[in-house]
């Protein structure tokens, strides 16, 4: 095996971020899966040092021209899919603070991705008795903290808009439970001056820009 002393970190790092990308477009893997399964691809070992390895943003410009050059015809309807779903919901959850956060906010979604809300209530539970009264059978599960601080329930059901009919794929929804309290720093801007998550109006605009704007119920 050749060493790694041998190799250009910058190189390595590109090759890397280029074969996770492939993965995640093309296999739904997330990012930490992906970005392993590529290392070992690329230096042909299972552990290897974080400074081999590219970071997430990284990752997401691959994924990005990956899905520009090889899913041109089909990635935008997804998204575009993934986003009305997310919108649907985000206004039945509207008492609850929706947001929307991860890769169909994002833009890079792709037909294995499923939506990611974020519900911030007084009550958390009152998603799960909403839930409930709808209808709709869901999966407790948790998820990490956004700052950290732990885990918390997540509810996850599916979901196929009823104007598709019966032959359309159905949608995973995940809805991350928060507490008012947590919302005040739920939507700082990152270096890069994105936010992680959004609200109904952005996601409104999202779907505008796209020529696809559901109108309202």
């Amino acid at each position: 095996m050749v060493r790694k002393s041998h190799f250009d970190p910058t190189r390595v790092r590109e090759e890397i971020a280029i074969a996770a990308a492939r993965m995640i477009a093309e296999d739904g893997l997330d990012y930490a899966t992906a970005k392993r399964k590529a290392a070992r691809q690329v230096v042909g070992e299972s552990r290897v040092a974080g400074e081999w390895l590219p970071d997430n943003d990284q990752i997401e410009e691959e994924i990005r021209e990956y899905q520009a050059l090889f899913q041109g015809d089909s990635q935008p309807a997804v998204l575009r899919r993934l986003r009305q779903v997310a919108l649907e919901w985000m206004r039945r959850f509207e008492p609850f603070n929706p947001y929307l956060t991860g890769a169909v906010l994002g833009g890079t979604a792709g037909e294995h991705s499923d939506v990611h809300l974020q519900a911030f209530c007084d009550n958390p539970k009152e998603v799960a008795i909403y839930l409930l009264n709808a209808n709709i059978q869901y999966d407790v599960s948790e998820t990490r903290h956004f700052a950290g601080r732990g885990y918390v329930e997540t509810l996850s059901f599916l979901w196929r808009p009823p104007h598709e009919g019966r032959t359309a794929d159905p949608v995973g929804v995940h809805v991350a439970l928060y507490s008012t309290d947590d919302l005040r720093g739920a939507v700082r801007a990152d270096a890069r001056g994105r936010t992680a998550r959004a609200g109904v109006q952005v996601v409104q605009a999202l779907l505008a820009e796209s020529g696809t704007a559901s109108s309202p119920n």
